[in-house]
């Protein structure tokens, strides 16, 4: 049987298609004008101080959110709230409204680990009935020999090779993943993800949970501090509250790797069209080629 897709496996479009379902949205609950915040995989919007709508273009009802947001807050997960119950369709988008939130001091990665050890208690099978749930090495964007062959024309001899040979180190992996014990992972924790709040942080962006490895969600974690300037002991602290550290574990070092893997090749392609991720892309090449100095990444 085919893989479910992640819950978001596109972006919702450009900003006039979006600003329009944010503005039904808006009208239907009776809330002030949005103003768009930012585009990535959802659209987001804020109507006043405390409301934020999101505008998704999900591959499966997006009420199915609002029963994991539910089903995370029951067991001691702190995720974004929703504002209004329910959900606003306009054409093939959907818009929910969740709570605005207030950043508030350096975040707790102990906290968050923590919270990362309730998700992985959770019965896969329970989430999955509800919510998608594709095995993490099925995602798109982790076609990882595909998107080498899509990137060899910006490469020079000795990036492609420096590629190359990770991509050797690496070999078997999704077999490697496929035979560890899967839990339910987030899919996706890193700084950008994380909120702290008066009351702790809050992990936001579900829509790459899936199942997998509990090293996936270490994973990027594990070099945050390293390779994209992260505060120190970011990853120790998270170990902490997870109750133990996945350094130095098989499955967690391919893994670390292969996350930094995919970043440098995904800023590679973006670099066909962007000036800006093609230098970022030359940075990320530099640790690859063993540069002693190459610097830290910066996130897209």
């Amino acid at each position: 049987m085919a893989e479910p897709l992640p819950f978001v496996a596109e972006p919702p479009g450009d900003l006039a298609t979006t600003q329009a379902a944010a503005d039904a949205a808006a009208a239907e609950w009776g809330l002030p004008a949005p103003q768009h915040l930012r585009t990535g995989m959802n659209a987001l919007f804020t109507c006043g101080e405390e409301i934020v709508l999101r505008v998704a273009r999900t591959t499966a009802p997006v009420e199915d959110a609002l029963w994991l947001m539910a089903r995370l807050a029951a067991e001691g997960v702190r995720v974004p709230r929703p504002a209004i119950e329910g959900a606003v369709h306009h054409g093939d988008l959907s818009v929910l409204a969740i709570e605005r939130l207030h950043p508030h001091g350096a975040v707790d990665w102990a906290a968050v680990g923590a919270m990362v050890a309730r998700v992985h208690r959770i019965a896969v099978d329970d989430v999955a009935a509800h919510y998608p749930l594709p095995f993490c090495g099925s995602f798109p964007h982790w076609r990882v020999e595909a998107l080498r062959e899509e990137i060899d024309d910006l490469l020079d001899a000795p990036a492609r090779a420096a590629l190359d040979a990770a991509l050797a180190r690496c070999e078997g992996w999704r077999d490697r993943i496929a035979a560890a014990p899967q839990v339910f992972c987030h899919g996706d924790i890193h700084p950008g993800n994380v909120v702290q709040t008066d009351d702790g942080p809050v992990l936001l962006d579900w829509d790459l949970a899936c199942r997998g490895p509990a090293t996936w969600d270490h994973a990027a974690v594990m070099t945050w501090t390293e390779r994209w300037d992260g505060v120190p002991g970011l990853y120790e602290a998270f170990a902490a509250g997870f109750g133990r550290s996945l350094r130095g574990d098989p499955v967690g070092d391919l893994l670390a790797e292969m996350r930094l893997l995919v970043a440098t090749m995904m800023r590679v392609r973006a670099g066909r069209t962007n000036l800006e991720a093609a230098e970022e892309a030359r940075r990320r090449l530099r640790y690859w080629l063993g540069d002693p100095d190459a610097p830290r990444w910066r996130p897209a």
